[in-house]
């Protein structure tokens, strides 16, 4: 059976090439290594859906929390199959977000830290409790400072007209706040234990060893 391991971050903290990185690294060291990312935009319908949510396409549905995160889960739940036959089959199935994004975001939307929910357990309940999509064995945050991924997003919106900015995107508030939601959420081992890892002065991430060691 194989691990299940979660890169998380916000949007622009670079997810995508941390995962490739790792994927690279384990490989090389003689592991198999399944790869998929949340949302499966043009794949799944659920999440199809997500990004009309995210640009205001699904009127207000674009502005109810449970609404939008229920459409996350969804697509979630309709990869859970894929995901458990991977584990099945690989040694280390990586993933570029998964459960813990949507309680970060959506409790960030709802006021963050500093407003008392029981968002993140509405999300653990229904996504592991009632879809019973796997439970990660680590997740990995990248720690990235907000300016930093903002800038990073806005820079990939610039170069790539497909990747213009989404509605949480484009909200800094948001981000912020999603941010104090990963970092509270880690230091609660929610669903899984954490690992933090912060970039280098110039904005690259070092990979610890030990993280790369026997999974």
């Amino acid at each position: 059976m194989g691990r299940l391991i979660v890169v998380e971050g916000l949007d622009g903290s670079g997810k995508a090439t941390l995962t490739a990185s790792l994927a690279t690294k384990w490989t090389g060291q003689g592991r198999s290594v399944a790869r998929l990312a949340f949302p499966r935009y043009g794949e799944s319908v659920h999440a199809d859906l997500v990004k009309d949510a995210l640009y205001g396409r699904l009127g207000d549905l674009s502005e109810s929390v449970y609404g939008t995160a229920l459409l996350f889960a969804l697509d979630r739940r309709g990869a859970a199959e894929e995901i458990n036959e991977a584990l099945a089959e690989y040694d280390i199935v990586l993933l570029d977000r998964y459960v813990s994004s949507n309680a970060a975001y959506g409790s960030a939307r709802l006021g963050g830290p500093e407003v008392e929910t029981d968002f993140a357990e509405w999300v653990r309940a229904l996504e592991i409790d009632r879809f019973e999509v796997p439970v990660p064995d680590l997740q990995v945050l990248l720690d990235v400072p907000v300016a930093l991924a903002q800038q990073r997003a806005r820079g990939r919106a610039g170069h790539d007209a497909s990747r213009a900015l989404d509605n949480f995107e484009s909200d800094g508030g948001l981000q912020r706040r999603t941010a104090l939601m990963y970092a509270e959420l880690a230091a609660r081992n929610y669903l899984s234990p954490w690992r933090l890892l912060a970039p280098e002065e110039d904005g690259s991430i070092v990979i610890p060893a030990d993280l790369l060691g026997p999974a």
